[in-house]
């Protein structure tokens, strides 16, 4: 749908365009954006409203152009654009048609590959928002690929956001994708399961050789993370677990969850928590799991998921 901008704001004023690039938004701005809620907790918690109709006020929840009603937001982030909705957006699919049809992100979506290959997977889940999975990511596919392998990316779950599989492929990713691909504008524990199966089986028939799956969110969000870590087919894929936290009391909480809950082993532990030796001893006295950080140390964690990857998949180059 097509909105207009109605308000000024200074903090968290910008908007994704097609590209990935991020545009400053002002005031009686035209926008093009997509029905969809958003639970986060470092940002906007919003609904899709029950009804909307031209002239409808409504929220800007994302940098990525989801729109719905903002129940409540975080201080650092301000209260949300305001938006007049003055229409659908329309496509013209048949060639010299001038009847329109209603766009919607469902059209041309992904849908999973009968027989596509079955390709071992690196997870990176995280305690919250904001926990450096998508820099460890980063890492991750920038190692794989130097030690020959072909590497996908993908982002699990979340809000409707190309920045992060962006980054991804400027870290050397063949393809990476997301679960807008496949039709969903924000994740849920409805929908993560299946679009996780489209994404990894749309990969595996590109022929990538290997995985790297970021969850968005945390593992006890609202975006349907919980659901991947319960199903046991898209935890057998797995070639290794990384768990990114922001505190030590987070490591602690998180690996008794993924251990307790989901029977998930944790090969090592990174984000804002191994931000210097304080978080990383912690971690490696009480746990006996490696703790690195990927900014200090990405040639290390990097040789450590090597050493996992090559232990249990049997796919190197």
């Amino acid at each position: 749908m097509v909105g207009r901008v109605l308000n000024a704001k200074n903090t968290y004023n910008q908007l994704e365009d097609i590209h990935g690039r991020l545009s400053a938004v002002q005031a009686g701005d035209l926008i093009v954006g997509a029905l969809g809620h958003r639970n986060a907790l470092h940002g906007y918690e919003g609904i899709v409203p029950k009804a909307v109709s031209k002239g409808s006020t409504l929220n800007l929840l994302n940098l990525g152009g989801v729109i719905g009603e903002c129940v409540s937001h975080n201080p650092d982030v301000g209260p949300p654009f305001e938006l007049e909705i003055l229409g659908q957006v329309l496509v013209y699919p048949e060639f010299n048609s001038r009847v329109g049809k209603l766009a919607n992100i469902a059209q041309k979506a992904l849908s999973e590959v009968p027989n596509a290959p079955r390709v071992p997977v690196i997870y990176i889940a995280g305690t919250c928002m904001n926990s450096g999975k998508t820099s460890v990511a980063c890492i991750l596919i920038r190692k794989l690929t130097q030690a020959g392998y072909r590497v996908g990316g993908a982002k699990l779950t979340g809000v409707s956001l190309i920045r992060d599989i962006l980054a991804m492929r400027d870290y050397g990713a063949e393809l990476s994708l997301d679960f807008t691909d496949t039709g969903v504008v924000s994740s849920s524990m409805e929908t993560a399961t299946q679009t996780s199966r489209i994404l990894f089986s749309e990969l595996g028939s590109k022929g990538v050789q290997i995985v790297v799956a970021e969850t968005g969110d945390g593992i006890m969000g609202e975006y349907g993370v919980q659901a991947i870590l319960a199903d046991k087919d898209l935890m057998a894929r797995s070639a290794g677990f990384v768990l990114c936290a922001n505190d030590p009391a987070g490591v602690a909480g998180a690996l008794h969850d993924l251990q307790n809950t989901y029977g998930i082993a944790t090969d090592v532990v990174a984000g804002p928590a191994t931000d210097n030796r304080v978080g990383t001893r912690f971690v490696e006295r009480e746990f006996s799991i490696p703790a690195i950080n990927a900014r200090t140390r990405p040639d290390a964690l990097g040789e450590l998921l090597l050493e996992r990857v090559g232990g249990k998949s049997g796919v190197r180059a």
